[in-house]
């Protein structure tokens, strides 16, 4: 079984929802990134997206947009992104690794040179924000090649014509935006995304990750009370972008704060501390 598939299958057993966490790439440097990395894993991340950094992208609002140009800023190129993922897959063998960015940087040598770079760093999965279903031909094919994970978004505009192309291809999980517009700003009421996971789980069986606008343990607790994942990325950007070299012990005491309220959740962890 696979890194993703076995760490969604684990934290199903423990009645909770996975803690899925994301950081850009060299922020604020290449050489910070790996003491941040390991943050997360103390912390708690189950799961973890390693941002591309891209001079214009157009999903992500203000902290990632920043963390975005503080990578850029200090020389980080895509051998560098792909020397911290093979790095980590050294010292976290288990722990799934995912690469989000967009199109330009991921494709610009070719989708096999990307893929097979992926591969051979030993990530998981790729999310890609700005190829539609429609271009799947332009990524989809490479990486399933290599056997790496395409995984796939949904927003709130994703209605029952447009889903099954969604789903066609997608693998490890089902990643739904929970809110229209860029990450980071604003917070979909619960309700909503209640709604929106069970039509989701209804089409497919992957597991469902909900993600923009989670910046709280409390927003990721309710998040998680019906989401096989709850990702949080700018709340912990925000922290390297406040604290730059001095983040990681920052950064681990937060993912250990939304990691407990996911706990919480849990009837196994609760038995566990009574």
């Amino acid at each position: 079984m696979d890194r993703l598939f076995a760490r969604f299958d684990a934290c199903r057993a423990q009645g909770r929802a996975a803690l899925i966490t994301f950081v850009t790439a060299g922020d604020p440097t290449p050489a910070d990134s790996p003491a941040i990395l390991d943050a997360l894993v103390a912390g708690g991340a189950d799961i973890i997206e390693l941002g591309m950094p891209f001079t214009d992208p157009m999903a992500d609002g203000q902290a990632i947009e920043l963390a975005n140009l503080r990578s850029l800023g200090s020389g980080t190129k895509t051998k560098d992104i792909f020397a911290i993922a093979a790095a980590f897959r050294v010292r976290h063998p288990a722990v799934p690794l995912v690469l989000m960015g967009y199109a330009n940087p991921m494709l610009v040598r070719g989708p096999d040179w990307f893929a097979d770079q992926c591969r051979d760093a030993g990530v998981d999965g790729v999310i890609c924000v700005d190829v539609p279903p429609e271009e799947d031909r332009e990524i989809g094919p490479a990486l399933r090649a290599a056997g790496v994970h395409l995984i796939r978004l949904a927003t709130p505009t994703t209605d029952a014509a447009r889903l099954p192309a969604v789903l066609e291809g997608a693998s490890g999980f089902l990643y739904h935006v929970s809110v229209a517009g860029v990450t980071g700003r604003q917070q979909a009421a619960t309700a909503s995304v209640e709604q929106a996971v069970a039509k989701l789980k209804a089409a497919t069986s992957l597991p469902v990750a909900v993600g923009f606008g989670v910046r709280s343990p409390e927003q990721a607790a309710a998040i998680g009370r019906s989401a096989d994942g709850v990702v949080v990325g700018s709340a912990i950007v925000d922290i390297i972008g406040s604290h730059g070299d001095a983040a990681a012990p920052l950064v681990q005491e937060f993912v250990a704060a939304l990691r407990g309220a996911l706990n919480n959740n849990s009837p196994h962890f609760r038995e566990t501390a009574a």
